[in-house]
């Protein structure tokens, strides 16, 4: 399975192809519609959240709610791309007059800079607005469709937010709790407390004129045993969602089980001990490990723990240097959010169900969704029965 996105920030829309996904499947745009809502909310969000509606459009590869097994096509309208005809516009001749809206001055921790270099753009609008994690949506669209996949094959992926601008929750919770709590309030947050510790602190960062980040967790619950293999490094499961995780705008550190805890734990500590129970099979005692050994799923749930970096975006811009000009100014300012965390989360959870899918079909015979069905439960008891 594949797929590949176009569309720029303040484009007309942003599309989605897929490849892979096999036939006889049930899938509505209100399915995937369900999952870019999540997207769209969360305490800190900026307005553009308000203009965009972001519900999807299936054009191709679904008939009558089931899938075709051809390539699915998914289209979100940006309708605020009315008020930017002149400035986006495709034809020669649509130029923007006058050049109001032309950028010189890149943003810290933004592509513009080095993406004007790289493709010898000197208005940096031509970088930041396929840069802009506006890109994510078409990401959500493909976990969404990924998802209902996984679900059909007894797979839960869902995702909650443990800490935003050093406000953190501690606590230890089921997974079934996690998964009944994890969109219980704005901020994702399934301690109450925390999330108004939470909210305080993105008050706090928007009244400064500035940005904070945070870190999310996504479980995978129901994965099959042995999905990725330890034989070559470009085959490894955890390294595939570490990569899909980190291609995230603003993401910039991902840990899976206790992560970046263990720098601080003895061998002792750490690895997980195996157990056996007649009629069960093999399991783990703990999973500290986050359900990979050797870069493989072993069976417990996945978990993954990704940090998001402060939106680089701020209202009280850092220093900046004109292109044209070279001279000294302050950074040009786009419309942002105080905090994505929360929607981020929504992101992550859904890039992780992509690469889980995209797996599952590589391993299992998959034209046909029975035929995967039938697959993936003979391999089960086949694991059982080891």
């Amino acid at each position: 399975m594949r797929f590949l996105t176009a569309g720029e920030s303040h484009g007309p829309k942003l599309t989605v192809i897929i490849e892979g996904i096999p036939s006889n499947m049930k899938l509505s745009s209100d399915m995937i519609n369900k999952e870019m809502f999540k997207r769209q909310g969360g305490y800190g969000r900026g307005r553009r959240m308000q203009i965009e509606k972001d519900t999807v459009v299936i054009t191709s590869g679904v008939r009558h709610g089931i899938t075709l097994g051809s390539p699915i096509t998914i289209e979100v309208i940006n309708d605020d791309h009315k008020h930017w005809l002149k400035i986006m516009g495709v034809e020669e001749g649509e130029e923007m007059t006058p050049d109001k809206r032309k950028i010189t001055k890149p943003r810290p921790g933004h592509a513009d800079l080095v993406g004007g270099m790289k493709y010898r753009h000197r208005d940096l609008r031509n970088v930041l607005e396929r840069s802009s994690a506006r890109e994510t949506a078409a990401r959500v669209a493909v976990g969404a469709v990924c998802k209902v996949l996984l679900e059909s094959l007894g797979i839960s992926v869902y995702s909650r937010v443990i800490e935003i601008g050093g406000a953190r929750d501690n606590g230890e919770y089921t997974l079934d709790e996690i998964k009944k709590k994890n969109d219980i309030n704005d901020v994702r947050c399934i301690d109450e407390t925390v999330a108004q510790m939470m909210r305080d602190k993105i008050d706090e960062a928007k009244s400064n004129g500035d940005s904070i980040g945070g870190e999310v967790q996504v479980i995978a619950d129901g994965v099959p045993v042995g999905l990725g293999s330890y034989v070559q490094y470009d085959r490894k499961l955890d390294g595939k969602i570490a990569q899909s995780v980190i291609s995230i705008n603003a993401f910039k550190a991902v840990g899976f089980g206790a992560g970046y805890d263990m720098k601080h734990l003895p061998g002792s500590k750490v690895q997980d001990p195996i157990s056996y129970k007649e009629g069960s099979g093999y399991s783990r005692m703990t999973n500290n490990l986050g359900g990979f050994e050797g870069g493989m799923t072993n069976g417990m749930p996945i978990i993954v723990n990704a940090v998001m970096k402060p939106i680089p975006t701020l209202y009280k811009p850092l220093q900046s240097v004109d292109i044209d000009t070279k001279e000294v100014y302050q950074a040009s300012i786009e419309r942002s959010d105080s905090c994505a965390v929360p929607a981020a989360s929504i992101v992550c959870e859904h890039a992780v169900a992509f690469e889980l899918a995209k797996e599952i079909l590589n391993e299992f015979q998959s034209n046909d969704l029975e035929q995967l069905k039938e697959s993936i439960a003979r391999h089960r008891q086949a694991i059982l029965d080891y």
